[in-house]
């Protein structure tokens, strides 16, 4: 393969992360974003053992008569039995409000319901924007710290593009959490699942740097250009990368079909994440690190392929 065809190779996988971004760009400014839960948006989360099956419509009914106007409510335990509710626009005055008029509501309907212990958790506006720049904070010093073992590790230009694979992960991973905005809340297990993907994207690239770097000292591989001497390593790893990926999938997509509703908020960026670390550590990175070395002042190109 030549670089002419590695450029054209590259900005097309490029071209398609680019408009997932973008519609996910459009729909954020039309106001259509990420859909911000309590956590971050500030708001309300009761958590109610009811000890027997219930119907949803008492419970809009319910918030309705508190003049609650927005509210999400979803079933958990192993017999369904559990409530959950959240309500995102509460003042911390009209929690304990809102809290009897609920049990003033459903407890004669529902005597088994467990008013006792009850767990509320209330988050106000600002603590939620704290948690968001925490949140930001810390990818990016995770971010500033492997580029750093990277260029140490291996050359500066393999910390770049690492670097950029891993941003590229985040940012799609967000663009399907724009899309996905009706099907998932972005609440604090996301930071975790973040986290999780920087991590696991990080690892499947240096798998692979480490590969072109053992292939750069054999004579079997001199003669190599550096877009083929990529494309091997890439291939020899592919195998590896892989299995390790599926393995981990099976297990992140099972936690989220068999999960709560907390687990599927924390499963379903990482499902994402993963499948963007492998299409960016197999069709990117590699391509990447050969761009940056060709351009690098002083450095000639490897010779091409016979």
């Amino acid at each position: 393969m030549t670089m002419k065809d590695m450029k054209r190779r590259t900005r097309i996988c490029l071209m398609i992360s680019a408009g997932i971004m973008a519609l996910a760009l459009i729909l954020s400014l039309a106001g259509l974003g990420v859909n911000l839960g309590i956590d971050f948006a500030g708001g309300l989360a009761i958590k109610y053992e009811m000890h027997q099956a219930f119907d949803q419509a008492d419970v809009e009914e319910a918030l309705r008569a508190q003049g609650i106007a927005e509210w999400q409510i979803s079933k958990a335990g192993q017999a369904q039995t559990e409530l959950q509710i959240r309500v995102k626009e509460i003042s911390d005055e009209g929690v304990h409000a809102l809290r009897e008029g609920l049990e003033g509501a459903l407890a004669p309907k529902y005597p088994g319901m467990d008013t006792e212990n009850a767990e509320v958790g209330y988050v106000g506006p600002v603590a939620g924007r704290t948690l968001l720049s925490n949140a930001l904070y810390s990818v990016l010093l995770a971010t500033v710290l492997m580029l750093g073992y990277i260029a140490i590790r291996f050359d500066f230009n393999s910390g770049v593009a690492a670097i950029a694979g891993l941003l590229h992960d985040v940012l799609i991973t967000l663009s399907f959490m724009v899309l996905l905005r009706s099907f998932v809340q972005v609440n604090s297990s996301f930071i975790a699942a973040m986290l999780t993907i920087v991590g696991y994207s990080i690892n499947n690239t240096i798998v692979i740097f480490d590969r072109i770097r053992e292939n750069r000292k054999k004579t079997a591989y001199a003669s190599l250009s550096r877009v083929d001497l990529v494309d091997a390593s890439v291939k020899e790893s592919l195998g590896r990368t892989i299995n390790t990926s599926l393995t981990t999938l099976i297990t992140i997509v099972t936690l989220y079909i068999m999960g709560v509703d907390a687990i599927r908020e924390f499963a379903l960026p990482i499902i994402i994440g993963l499948l963007s670390g492998l299409y960016s550590a197999n069709l990117i990175n590699g391509h990447l690190w050969a761009l940056l070395e060709a351009r690098r002042p002083g450095n000639k190109a490897r010779p091409k392929r016979a």
